[in-house]
């Protein structure tokens, strides 16, 4: 299981989050103030911190810069209730993973751990834009033999799954079934040669395509 550090002001969420995760991760610690939580993760080196953006002391940010250059295999995954587009772009400019929303379900929360962990960058859906938006806007996609083998929906498609969306939603957005958008994944997982949607999600994450 990965090894996960939470930090957040709240004690009674950071309990919660305890007790969602903890048959599905391995909890090392918490903390609920910027320095008790640079101290402990600096002693038990966990594979991801889930840190709260806004906490007195400097927040999420304060425990990034003091820890990240000197522990750079430890990965930051951002949990707030801000979706705010400055706390995004400054966490991720901060050396952060990735950045979710406390609205966030216990499964996709543990989904964007495991993600974070293995090298992914993970946000809630609608905060991927500003992302972009602050390196460098649109992103050419370049010429790619392999992208350029399936059709336009399936793009389509793809790029919605690299962006979050489940199935269900994906066909909302798109105005199709929810077969046909399982249709159309097999479809580009075959043509691919991957074996499932986390794969295909860091496929397309490799080439920035969102």
């Amino acid at each position: 299981m990965t090894r996960v550090f939470l930090v957040d002001d709240h004690r009674l969420f950071l309990t919660g989050v305890r007790t969602e995760l903890q048959d599905r991760v391995e909890i090392v610690g918490d903390a609920d103030d910027v320095d008790d939580a640079v101290e402990q993760i600096r002693a038990t080196q966990p594979e991801v911190v889930l840190v709260d953006v806004h906490m007195p002391g400097g927040g999420g940010l304060a425990v990034i810069e003091n820890v990240a250059g000197d522990f750079p295999a430890v990965k930051f995954l951002a949990l707030s209730v801000s979706d705010a587009a400055e706390d995004v772009i400054a966490m991720i400019r901060a050396g952060a993973r990735g950045y979710v929303t406390k609205s966030i379900s216990p499964d996709d929360l543990v989904e964007a751990i495991d993600r974070v962990s293995s090298g992914d960058a993970v946000f809630s859906p609608r905060l991927a834009g500003f992302v972009l938006d602050a390196f460098g806007g649109a992103i050419a996609q370049p010429v790619d033999p392999e992208l350029d083998q399936l059709t336009p929906r399936e793009k389509e498609v793809l790029r919605q799954i690299a962006r979050g969306y489940s199935y269900k939603q994906v066909a909302r957005r798109l105005s199709i079934s929810v077969k046909t958008v399982e249709t159309h994944v097999s479809a580009v997982l075959r043509k691919l040669q991957l074996s499932n949607r986390h794969e295909l999600a860091r496929w397309a994450s490799n080439r920035r395509i969102v």
